[in-house]
């Protein structure tokens, strides 16, 4: 971060979506009273709160001391000891959850499987002895490359039962990728699938995960499940077969008693290059801040069905599929595939299939279901939905209406919800009963989180000027170091900005106190001395009724020092043409202003992305600037967009 300059921000959203009176009746928190109420009380000892919160959990020891701060480094409830498996499946075995659904499984080709969390906590105590057989102790590191499958979240529930550090390593990395994160966790084991489904493809993961153990010399063993019945080479000696070491297992396993702030997991953040970035999360603070947060921004009752579409190779996934629903007791929906295959619908199918209440997804997968348009969601019945969220980047105005139109049928609040693999959980959300909702803003920060709007020095921003979002107060689930690398986890996150810790997120906090976030300050475009958020304007460009998605990304500029290049896909069967593009520059100047006027629009039918539906906007920043892309492509998608795209680029 050079720049002294705060970020230019003109967009302005003014409508305003207040809790319906049938919600409040049953919601956690049943109005802004309430919520304001909360605040206060928790503001002036916010550990107070996390405390209670924290006492909410089974405890092997109880805790004393709250959190011990030496600035960065964090320790919360230090004296105590705790298992997350068995927050997550013991405790609800005395309950009437035992015969209660935890997982319903739903695999891409339509096989299905439902665990109780009596099924499923036999089935995590077995791997848990097998890892123990294998020779995993306490402390060691496993590695985790599978797909959506069950098997999954079971391998990480044994991992934390027996104190075993899980790396879980997104299916869709390639095997350097996955090289990479063993090397640098010194992984022990790892676990591994013969494949996973995507798009109607089986995904060979055995054999990239083979490619990757020939660089991974601390990998000792590798456990092995059939998923696609690919044949596949087994190392004798090395590898093994899940079905044949869980069927000699023993069901039971007792949790290991875990200090609070034993390793529970490191998490590899997506596309890195150079020596891989490994956050690392310890046990019961980063257990409290997920269990909270789950049940009150999910408003999460007891008979809800819930699915949150993350892959768990990311920490969406980590967080609201496996430890804070179940943690709750909830029943979680899984899902192997993609979203659109084999049609547009089938998220909308798997809803009315499994009467799901809340859904959580991510702002790219919205627009993408714009392009198609409404005929596919209104082939289906999705009145069982009563909250929806979002997650992964900032929502813009326009798919925010839609998603709370066309999906939500209008009745449905929706949490937008801002955190990072470094947060560990959602820091800035509505609650849904209390909050009154602007489309595009994630609201306010939670009660017992301190965030704040700033420029370099610290100094907080006026209302309505653009500047650094920043935490100001150590909080339960935040990452204790880069794992291996505690210089760079002070130098990155803790340097920056005096006193707090440092976001990477451009944002402003207008006079009602909501944040708005602007996108990452390495997306700020600077023309004519402006600093221009790409949120902003493809939140602009997306209002404009044609439009289903847009990227923007800069390029230097002669005269203005950056121009702005827009990548846009139309909704529908519009086509592409020099009056549409006009028009689009000049809406831009109408909702934003003239500064913020792209200088190059250029239509496409896809935009390339993760599998997890973020856009590389860093490959259409190359693209836009030499024509062509050379960086890391490891996370990519669909690898025919970005063809397509620098097919286009040669024949302009």
């Amino acid at each position: 971060m050079t720049e002294n300059e705060n970020i230019t921000t003109l967009l302005k959203e003014k409508r305003l979506f207040k809790p319906s009176a049938l919600f409040q009746k049953t919601a956690y928190l049943p109005s802004f009273s309430a919520l304001q109420t909360l605040r206060k009380k928790i503001l002036k000892k916010p550990e107070l709160f996390w405390a209670a919160e924290a006492r909410k959990l089974k405890w092997i020891k109880p805790f004393k001391k709250v959190l011990v701060w030496n600035p960065p480094f964090a320790q919360w409830f230090p004296d105590g000891k705790i298992n997350i498996s068995e927050n997550c499946l013991d405790r609800h075995l005395i309950t009437a959850r035992k015969n209660k659904a935890a997982i319903l499984w739903e695999g891409e080709p339509g096989d299905t499987r439902t665990l109780t969390y009596q099924e499923l906590h036999r089935e995590v105590c077995r791997f848990a002895n097998v890892l123990k057989n294998i020779g995993i102790v306490k402390g060691d590191r496993v590695s985790i490359y599978l797909p959506m499958i069950p098997e999954l979240p079971i391998a990480m529930l044994a991992c934390a039962r027996i104190g075993a550090t899980h790396s879980v390593i997104f299916g869709g990395f390639s095997a350097e990728a996955l090289k990479e994160r063993n090397v640098d966790a010194q992984a022990k084991l790892l676990i591994t699938a013969d494949g996973g489904y995507r798009k109607g493809q089986a995904i060979p993961l055995k054999a990239n995960a083979d490619i990757a153990l020939a660089g991974s010399p601390s990998v000792e063993k590798v456990v092995v499940v059939r998923r696609t019945g690919a044949p596949v080479a087994m190392l004798s000696g090395r590898d093994f077969w899940w079905h044949e070491l869980m069927r000699s297992a023993s069901s039971v396993c007792p949790p290991e008693p875990l200090d609070s702030e034993h390793p529970l997991f490191i998490l590899y953040t997506s596309g890195s290059t150079g020596k891989p970035k490994g956050a690392l999360h310890t046990t019961a603070g980063y257990l409290t801040q997920a269990a909270w947060t789950t049940r009150m921004i999910f408003d999460l009752k007891e008979e809800d069905t819930y699915w949150c579409t993350a892959d768990i190779g990311w920490v969406t996934g980590h967080t609201y599929i496996v430890y804070g629903p179940l943690s709750n007791g909830a029943t979680v929906v899984m899902y192997e595939g993609a979203p659109l295959h084999p049609q547009p619908d089938r998220c909308w199918e798997i809803i009315e299939k499994y009467r799901i209440n809340v859904f959580y997804t991510a702002p790219t997968a919205i627009r993408t279901f714009i392009k198609f348009g409404e005929e596919w969601p209104k082939k289906h019945d999705l009145s069982s939905l009563r909250l929806l969220g979002t997650v992964g980047e900032p929502i813009n105005p326009q798919a925010w209406l839609w998603y709370h139109q066309v999906i939500g049928k209008s009745k449905c609040p929706i949490v937008d919800t801002w955190w990072q693999t470094e947060t560990g959980a959602i820091m800035i959300s509505p609650l849904p009963g209390a909050t009154p909702l602007k489309p595009g803003s994630a609201t306010a920060p939670l009660p017992g989180i301190q965030a704040d709007v700033v420029d370099k020095t610290g100094k907080p921003v006026p209302p309505d000027q653009g500047g650094y979002l920043v935490i100001q107060k150590p909080w339960p689930a935040m990452l204790r170091t880069i794992y291996g690398d505690p210089e760079r986890f002070k130098k990155q996150y803790w340097s920056q900005i005096p006193g707090a810790y440092f976001t990477g997120d451009g944002a402003r906090k207008d006079k009602d106190g909501y944040f708005w976030i602007m996108g990452r300050i390495d997306d700020v475009i600077k023309v004519s001395g402006h600093r221009l958020g790409t949120a902003e304007i493809e939140s602009a460009l997306v209002s404009y009724p044609q439009v289903a998605e847009a990227a923007v990304v800069g390029r230097p500029d002669e005269v203005t020092g950056e121009g702005i290049v827009a990548f846009v896909t139309l909704q529908g069967r519009t086509q592409p043409d020099p009056i549409l593009r006009e028009k689009l520059i000049e809406h831009v100047a109408k909702v934003i202003g003239a500064v913020a006027k792209p200088s190059e629009i250029r239509f496409t039918d896809a935009l390339p992305k993760t599998r997890s539906g973020k856009i590389m906007r860093r490959l259409l920043r190359e693209l836009a600037t030499s024509g062509q892309v050379k960086g890391d492509v490891t996370t990519l998608e669909d690898f025919s967009v970005l063809t397509k795209l620098q097919a286009a680029e040669e024949e302009e």
